[in-house]
């Protein structure tokens, strides 16, 4: 497409990204396509869904680890609050654990942050058509590594096992009983073939399962 002809409506494009500069440079350079704008810039993951339901992006570009919520949970919560905007995960992490969990949140495409600017300028135009646009080498190595061995409440645990946390404080945050808490500790650290419970969880956080 000529880049001195704009289409008459432009592609909308929601930006989470928790680094300024990486920010407005991507704002930046997207905005130089002629069929893409940038309708609104964020930087923390619990300002998403406002953005969108006040702007009305066709598509949110978001990052994962963001401030506030991260960018998996906020797309899960678009899924819900904004159906009509599809859900684009650009990111450093490209972990196969991370992009089963986007996918299931209702992502419609996963990239890593080294690609060239054009390819992921297709990419919001593919998903704004109804694909799926996926990290090919990302992908084969999701199928290849599975889904994460973690329960739900065994991720929960260990999520809350940040900081220092002891079993009684996780106990009381989860609404446990601290012997449940040993129990779905013993059980992920096994899963992760670890030694401990902050291995554990560097472990899963390493594979994308949290």
């Amino acid at each position: 497409m000529p880049r001195d002809r704009r289409p008459a409506r432009s592609i909308r494009v929601l930006l989470a990204e928790d680094q300024g500069m990486m920010r407005g440079a991507l704002a930046l350079l997207l905005g130089m396509e002629p069929d893409i704008e940038v309708v609104a810039q964020v930087g923390a993951g619990d300002a998403i869904v406002d953005a969108a339901l006040l702007h009305r992006p066709d598509v949110a570009l978001l990052d994962i680890e963001l401030p506030g919520m991260s960018g998996l949970d906020a797309a899960a919560l678009l899924r819900e609050e904004a159906p009509g905007c599809r859900v684009l995960i650009l990111t450093t992490f490209g972990r196969p654990g991370y992009l089963r969990r986007a996918l299931e949140a209702g992502a419609a495409g996963f990239l890593v942050k080294d690609g060239p600017v054009e390819e992921l300028a297709e990419a919001i135009r593919r998903v704004l058509t109804g694909e799926t646009v996926l990290d090919p080498a990302l992908a084969a190595a999701a199928l290849s590594a599975g889904p994460s061995p973690l329960t739900a409440r065994e991720s929960d645990v260990l999520k809350a096992s940040t900081d220092g946390a002891t079993v009684a404080d996780i106990a009381a945050r989860l609404h446990l009983s601290e012997s449940t808490v040993r129990n779905y500790l013993s059980s992920a650290i096994g899963k992760t073939n670890t030694r401990n419970r902050m291995e554990a969880l560097r472990e899963a956080r390493h594979q994308g399962w949290l």
